[in-house]
C-alpha cells in the first residue's frame, strides 16, 4: 500500500473541503452525536461536511465511564421509556462494533439484608424492559458467589448480592470508527478545523435558507469558506457558543442557554485492587450517587461524580473533594483501602445536561435525555443524551432537519445494521475490552496496521511503532495527544507511562506528518491526569 507522507497527509485532508460548492449538511462537533449525524446523513446520500475544532471525541465523548447501559438508576426515576430505548440501542452498538463494544457482567453487593430483594425487583424489571435485547438474566448470588465474582471486595457484613448484565466499550475508538465509517460513506470529516464565523443567508438560486461558514485549519493555518443548506450544532457543552455565533450578536438576549454542564471525575487504579472480570455497582453512596468499579483495558476505573461546572475548559481538573469522595466510597467496598498514591490516571468529562428553565443549580436533578432545538434561521442544535443512544439522537436530529425544511426527507441504509469500520459482523470478539489493550481493538483493520513498519518495536502498554504510523496515515492523528489519549488509551490507563512513551511517539508522528506533534503540550497534559 502506498501511503502519503509528510504534510501531504494534512493537505489532502484539507483539500477535500472543495469537493462541493454547496453541502447539503454541515455538522459542527465531532463527538458521538455529531459523528452519528454525519454517518446517518451520508448513508442517505446527502453531501456532508463534519467539522471538529479539536480531535474526534476529544471532549466529553472520550471521557465517559466506558459503559453502554440502559441506566439502572433511571428506573428509580420511573423513566421506563428512556431505559427501554437505551437497552435496545445498547444491543445495536454491540452489533455494529463488536470489537469495541461488548457485554459485561455487573455485581451489586448487599450489605443490608433488604438490599437483595429490593434491588433485585428493579433489576428484574430491567431485564423485562430489555426484552430480546437482553444480555443475560439477573441472578441472586450468595455471599461466597459475590466474593468469587469480585475478588478484593470487603467481606465484612456482606450478605450476598445480584448479578446483572450491561455493556462496556472504548469510547474514543468508537468515535474514530464512526468518523472513518462516515468518510467511507462519502462524508468529508475534518478534525482541527474551527468555524470562525457563521452567516445565515438566502440562496441566490431559489431564496432557500443556507449558511456560509468561515473556517480555519488550526494545524496548517489555512482558511476556507463553505456554504451549506443545513447546519447541525452538535458541539456538546459548547452548543450555546455556536448557537450565538450562528444567530448574530443579539442572540444572547434572544436565547437563554440550553446547557448546564456537570463534570464527572474518574480515577484509575491497578487491577490488583479487584482482579475481576465483573464490574461492581454500589447503587447509593453516602450522598445518593452511584459508584462504579469497572475493569477496563487491564486497569480499574472508579467513578463517578456529578458536580456543576459553570466554566467550560477543554481540560477540566477534578476538584479535591471529588477525588476524596471517590477514594472514600471505593475504600468502603474494597478490602484494600485506595489512596491518592494509588491513582494511575484520572480524567474529567463535562456532561451537556439540558438546562432548567428557572436556574436550578443541581445537576443530579437535570435531564439526561437529549433535546433538539430549531432556530428561526434553520440552525438545528442537539445536546444532552448519552453515548448509548447516539444513533437515535442522530436519526431524530435529521428528522428535525426534514421538519424544518432545510433538508428534503430521504431514506437510506439504516445505521442500526451498517457495520462500523473494523466490525466483522460476528458477536464473538477475539478479546474482551477489559483485557489490556492490544491488536484486537482494530478488528478487521489489523492488516492495515501490520503493513506499516515497526510492528515489532514496542513502545509500552501494547503500543507499537506500526500502530503510531497507522494512526497518522489512516486515523486522522497529528499530535502525541491524539495517539496516546484516544487512538491508544495510554493516558487514560497510566499517565506516567504515557509521558515516558511520548517522545518516541512524537518522533514517529513528525516523520509521518511533517507537523509539530505538540510533545511539550502533551507532557504538561500528563500532569493534569495525576493528583
Amino acid at each position: 500500500m502506498d501511503w502519503q507522507t509528510d504534510t501531504m497527509i494534512r493537505a489532502a485532508q484539507w483539500a477535500q473541503i472543495g469537493q462541493h460548492d454547496t453541502y447539503d449538511l454541515t455538522v459542527i462537533g465531532g463527538g458521538a452525536t455529531g459523528l452519528g449525524v454525519a454517518l446517518d446523513a451520508a448513508l442517505r446520500g446527502f453531501t456532508v461536511l463534519l467539522l471538529e475544532s479539536h480531535d474526534f471525541g476529544g471532549g466529553t465523548s472520550s471521557r465517559s465511564t466506558k459503559l453502554l447501559h440502559g441506566g439502572v438508576r433511571y428506573l428509580a426515576q420511573g423513566n421506563f421509556a428512556l431505559v427501554h430505548e437505551a437497552l435496545a440501542e445498547r444491543s445495536a452498538v454491540m452489533h455494529i462494533a463488536p470489537h469495541l463494544a461488548q457485554p459485561l457482567p455487573f455485581v451489586m453487593p448487599s450489605y443490608q439484608w433488604w438490599q437483595t430483594p429490593f434491588y433485585g425487583a428493579g433489576l428484574k424489571l430491567y431485564d423485562l424492559l430489555a426484552g430480546k435485547s437482553g444480555l443475560g438474566a439477573t441472578q441472586w448470588l450468595s455471599r461466597g458467589e459475590v466474593q468469587q465474582a469480585l475478588p478484593g471486595i470487603r467481606a465484612l457484613d456482606l450478605h450476598g448480592g445480584l448479578k446483572y448484565w450491561d455493556g462496556q466499550f472504548d469510547d474514543a475508538r468508537l468515535a474514530l470508527a464512526l468518523a472513518k465509517t462516515a468518510q467511507r460513506a462519502g462524508a468529508v470529516v475534518l478534525n482541527y478545523v474551527e468555524p470562525k464565523e457563521i452567516k445565515a443567508q438566502r440562496s441566490s438560486h431559489d431564496q432557500s435558507k443556507q449558511f456560509q461558514i468561515s473556517l480555519e485549519d488550526s494545524l496548517g493555518h489555512e482558511q476556507a469558506t463553505v456554504v451549506t443548506r443545513a447546519l447541525v450544532n452538535a458541539s456538546g457543552v459548547w452548543v450555546d457558543h455556536v448557537r450565538q455565533m450562528a444567530n448574530g450578536s443579539d442572540s444572547v438576549n434572544k436565547h437563554r442557554p440550553i446547557v448546564s454542564a456537570s463534570q464527572g471525575v474518574h480515577l484509575v487504579v491497578d487491577r490488583s485492587f479487584m482482579p475481576a472480570n465483573h464490574a461492581l455497582l454500589i447503587p447509593k453512596t453516602q450522598d445518593g450517587r452511584v459508584l462504579f468499579v469497572v475493569p477496563w483495558m487491564g486497569a480499574l476505573i472508579l467513578g463517578t461524580t456529578d458536580t456543576p461546572r459553570h466554566d467550560l475548559p477543554r481540560e477540566p481538573d477534578a476538584f479535591a473533594s471529588e477525588i476524596e469522595f471517590i477514594l472514600q466510597e471505593a475504600s468502603k467496598v474494597l478490602s484494600r483501602p485506595v489512596g491518592r498514591n494509588d491513582i494511575q490516571s484520572m480524567w474529567v468529562g463535562l456532561r451537556p445536561l439540558v438546562a432548567p428553565a428557572h436556574g436550578d443549580a443541581s445537576t443530579k436533578s437535570l435531564s439526561r435525555e437529549h433535546t433538539i432545538i430549531t432556530d428561526d434561521n434553520g440552525l438545528v442544535t442537539v445536546t444532552g443524551g448519552k453515548w448509548t443512544t447516539y444513533r437515535v439522537m442522530a436519526e431524530q436530529t435529521l428528522a428535525a432537519c426534514f421538519k424544518a425544511g432545510v433538508l428534503a426527507a430521504r431514506e437510506g441504509e439504516s445505521t442500526k445494521s451498517h457495520l462500523l469500520v473494523g466490525g466483522t459482523g460476528t458477536q464473538t470478539p477475539s478479546r474482551p475490552i477489559y483485557d489490556p489493550p492490544g491488536p484486537h481493538l482494530y478488528g478487521s483493520e489489523i492488516d492495515g496496521v501490520l503493513q506499516c513498519p515497526g510492528a515489532q518495536n514496542h513502545l509500552g502498554l501494547g503500543l507499537t511503532e506500526a500502530m503510531v504510523r497507522y494512526a497518522a496515515r489512516a486515523e486522522f492523528a497529528y499530535t502525541v495527544e491524539d495517539v496516546l489519549a484516544r487512538r491508544w488509551r495510554a493516558l487514560f490507563i497510566n499517565a506516567s507511562c504515557a509521558k515516558k512513551m511520548a517522545s518516541a511517539v512524537a518522533s514517529i508522528l513528525h516523520e509521518e506528518t511533517g507537523l509539530d506533534p505538540a510533545l511539550g503540550q502533551f507532557e504538561e497534559l500528563c500532569t493534569h491526569y495525576l493528583p
